[in-house]
């Protein structure tokens, strides 16, 4: 169920297209059939400000990224949130996923669902403990900035990346209006 109105989300209501993937978000509150589950991210918090992460090619990017084989989407959440922003998990909760469907010949991992699988995104408070770990095969995080809400969109608004700033502006409000 969408607490929200859908019509302030116009990009995240159209399917998009990633490549070989296509996908269609959805609003949901539970991570469904978790054998489909092979990414999960948040919109992070300190406090009332949005955390942000720049990657080296200049992109500022949705934290998280793909789950080890056998591992929960929460497990690997932690992870990712210590790679990317040298933070450790304080609270998540859900509120959508892209349902995805691959035409590659192959998935990306040999132990992803393939030709489909879930992207689980939610919101969340994380604690700024250190600097991102920044693994050989991971993104490389250059920047972890803490900013209004206001500034995370517009900063996403600019890098042409409307999809993560509808997310953000998306998990900000379902924040404040639990």
């Amino acid at each position: 169920m969408n607490p929200l109105d859908e019509a302030r989300f116009p990009v995240l209501a159209k399917p998009a297209r990633w490549g070989s993937v296509t996908s269609k978000f959805s609003w949901i509150e539970d991570a469904g059939d978790l054998s489909l589950v092979s990414n999960v991210s948040i919109v992070p918090f300190v406090g009332e400000l949005a955390v942000m992460m720049r990657l080296e090619d200049g992109r500022w990017e949705l934290p998280g990224g793909t789950l080890n084989e056998g591992e929960h989407y929460l497990d690997g959440l932690r992870r990712e949130m210590m790679e990317e922003l040298g933070a450790e998990l304080v609270t998540y909760r859900l509120f959508g996923h892209f349902e995805c469907e691959s035409s590659a010949p192959a998935p990306y991992r040999p132990y992803i669902p393939h030709p489909r699988f879930r992207r689980l995104i939610g919101y969340g408070d994380v604690a700024i403990v250190g600097q991102p770990l920044n693994p050989d095969d991971g993104e490389q995080v250059v920047r972890v900035e803490a900013m209004p809400i206001e500034e995370a969109v517009r900063l996403f608004e600019a890098s042409d990346r409307p999809e993560l700033a509808e997310l953000y502006l998306a998990g900000y409000r379902m924040r404040v209006s639990v």
